[in-house]
């Protein structure tokens, strides 16, 4: 699938972006320092592999001019197209980066990275094991739903917790109908 890049008007990073059937995400991580990111584990390295992890209403404000959080069947269709969710984790996912051999193929050129997980009391875990990205589908007004990948599995799986947390983001391009 062909790249391009965007960049950020905000603080001029750049980001590969793919076209995956007929959406266009972004290949990478945000990486947007605002109130309501943090880096994994207080350090900005990681930040500069694995992206910065968001509170949920951040990740709601955060995107760059014509992005915008996905939806769940935004996501949804992104699975189906990547072999539903059994396979797709696999397709999804970046060829390195991922713990115990937990890589992808990344046939889409998406490079999911796993950049672990923050919590609302300062702690993190997960970060070369798994990877959370919101969507910007609410269940009540304290969980909503993510889509998760892990190094010991090919699925994409939908998960649901509270949105207290802190997650990775990837924003989905502004479809614009004339």
């Amino acid at each position: 699938m062909p790249q391009t890049r965007i960049t950020d008007p905000r603080d001029g990073k750049t980001y590969k972006t793919v076209k995956i059937g007929e959406q266009v995400w972004m290949a990478e991580n945000l990486n947007f320092d605002c109130p309501g990111s943090k880096c994994y584990g207080n350090d900005p390295k990681n930040a500069e592999k694995y992206g910065r992890l968001y509170d949920w209403e951040t990740a709601k404000k955060a995107c760059p001019p014509g992005w915008h959080l996905p939806t769940n069947d935004e996501w949804q269709t992104l699975v189906i197209f990547a072999g539903w969710e059994d396979i797709a984790g696999k397709k999804l996912k970046a060829k390195n980066g991922w713990s115990e051999n937990g890589n992808g193929t990344d046939e889409f050129g998406f490079s999911a990275l796993p950049g672990g997980l923050g919590f609302s009391d300062g702690s993190f875990e997960g970060i070369g094991y798994r990877s959370l990205w919101w969507t910007a589908s609410e269940i009540s007004s304290y969980d909503c739903y993510f889509r998760g990948m892990y190094h010991d599995s090919d699925r994409a799986d939908w998960e649901r917790d509270y949105n207290s947390g802190f997650s990775s983001v990837r924003y989905i391009q502004d479809i614009f109908l004339y």
